[in-house]
């Protein structure tokens, strides 16, 4: 069937106007599409599963008890992760809650019990036991008044210091002799494991229960009594990342390291057990 000529002609001019505009049409998808690209390119920039994390100046709040190892520890990680650099801040665990509780600035928190750690929900990431420890009683060089056990520690010749019962290790030897019914009345009570230990070894005090890595670390000043399994206390030690971190992957990625084999062969060649 064929058209007259003028039909032909307007039929041509209106598929022309339509092809004209079809044309910007389709560059406008095109740009869409290309700016979507750009922009999950752009909010993908984060590391990729696996990869190494950024680089990142890191406060780590640390229990007093780690003091020595995580020195070791921190060298060991910045070695592995060039541009990173941790800062420890160790006291007791009770003062480093009450410092998340005011927000002072930090990334991550390590404490030398669960207790601590748990009434801290609020303000840390899930927490993981990256090690372990146990009591010991740290006495004078020498061993002077011939200390062998918990019993000894109730003779009131001997001058025995505690860690308050507010810190995990004052909380622990409450619990170790009262378990024993055995009655101490210390000379002191001290904020921190490293005071108790400070105690001993510059002759204020006779005798004090500490943490059995404490002790070794100082062999040459104190003499150690180790207390049996059955009288004794297991502390374990939570990491956690902080919440109020303003570098949460940096944060998390040190947390992480500190249960891999590296850190544990660390910890526990300084004395702290298995997790």
């Amino acid at each position: 069937m064929s058209f007259p000529l003028n039909h032909r002609r307007t039929a041509l001019a209106a598929a022309a106007f339509a092809a004209a505009l079809l044309v910007p049409a389709l560059s406008s998808c095109a740009g869409s599409d290309q700016k979507a690209g750009d922009g999950g390119a752009s909010t993908g920039t984060s590391a990729p599963s696996g990869a190494a994390p950024k680089a990142a100046n890191l406060t780590v709040l640390a229990a007093s008890s780690l003091t020595d190892v995580f020195k070791t520890a921190g060298s060991a990680y910045e070695k592995a992760h060039p541009g990173t650099k941790i800062t420890f801040s160790f006291a007791g665990s009770q003062e480093l809650a009450a410092q998340v509780k005011q927000g002072s600035p930090a990334d991550a928190l390590v404490t030398a019990d669960t207790k601590t750690m748990d009434g801290l929900k609020g303000e840390t990431g899930e927490p993981a036991i990256i090690a372990k420890n146990r009591l010991v009683i740290a006495t004078g060089e020498g061993n002077p008044f011939k200390i062998a056990a918990l019993k000894d520690l109730a003779d009131t010749k001997v001058k025995v210091v505690l860690a308050a019962p507010e810190v995990p290790v004052g909380r622990y030897s409450k619990q170790i002799l009262d378990a024993q019914k055995i009655e101490v009345k210390p000379v002191s009570q001290e904020p921190n494991v490293r005071a108790v230990l400070s105690k001993v070894e510059l002759g204020e005090a006779d005798a004090g229960l500490v943490y059995k890595t404490d002790s070794a670390k100082s062999a040459d000043k104190v003499e150690t009594v180790e207390i049996p399994d059955e009288q004794n206390a297991v502390a374990s030690y939570p990491a956690a990342t902080l919440k109020q971190s303003k570098n949460a992957e940096a944060a998390a990625a040190f947390v992480t390291w500190l249960s891999s084999p590296e850190a544990q062969k660390i910890l526990q060649d300084a004395g702290f057990q298995k997790a």
